[in-house]
């Protein structure tokens, strides 16, 4: 799936040789500033390694087309973008920056539902706490059918025993779709029971935690 080799970003990190099997959840561990964001974001060409060269699928991550990649490699950033005001529209936003059919409203109803966020499709995305945003994104992510998901700290703004029911209900829907996942928790307990494996990149921090992107 993704192979990494004498990759360097910046004075962030340095990567020997990393590889993330297809198929598999693979979680993400470090020291705060360490380059775990930093890494899910050369995963899908937010940034580019100063050195060195990944892969995805066999093929340089360099040759692919952004756009292209980004249909396969969908990321979620630590703090939800909104995309429009309502629930529905930011619930559609993935199928139209990825150009795929809209979801139903059957389909949008249910993907709320499964992450526990009783929302009318018409409700203001605006006025949403941040872990009820961070459950709208996770459905939002529901709804497309990419190769893999990345996601930074998902569920960071929910309490423990919301954030484990949330995460358990978004592996399955993984598995069941038998894709790939990369995660980034401070929650060991969470990257231990939810990961095929943990990645710490504490090691190939260079800057002593100053992740600086």
């Amino acid at each position: 799936m993704f192979k990494l080799e004498e990759v360097k970003y910046k004075d962030i990190l340095a990567i020997d040789e990393l590889y993330i099997r297809a198929g598999e959840i693979t979680c993400l561990v470090g020291e705060s500033g360490s380059g775990k964001s930093t890494l899910l974001k050369l995963l899908n060409r937010m940034h580019t390694p100063s050195e060195g060269t990944i892969y995805f699928n066999e093929k340089l991550i360099a040759e692919w087309e952004p756009v292209e990649l980004r249909r396969e490699v969908v990321m979620l950033p630590q703090d939800p973008v909104l995309f429009g005001d309502t629930v529905e529209e930011n619930l559609q936003a993935g199928a139209r920056l990825t150009e795929k059919n809209l979801p139903s409203k059957e389909e949008m109803e249910q993907a709320i539902q499964q992450f526990y966020l009783d929302k009318n499709l018409e409700a203001d995305a605006t006025k949403l706490s941040g872990g009820e945003q961070q459950r709208l994104a996770l459905a939002r992510m529901s709804l497309l059918t990419p190769q893999v998901y990345l996601l930074d700290e998902p569920t960071s703004a929910l309490d423990e025993n919301l954030e484990k029911d949330v995460m358990e209900r978004f592996v399955s829907h993984v598995k069941k779709e038998k894709k790939t996942m990369v995660f980034v928790t401070h929650n060991m307990q969470i990257a231990k029971e939810f990961s095929d494996t943990v990645v710490d990149i504490s090691p190939f921090a260079l800057n002593g935690g100053r992740e600086n992107e």
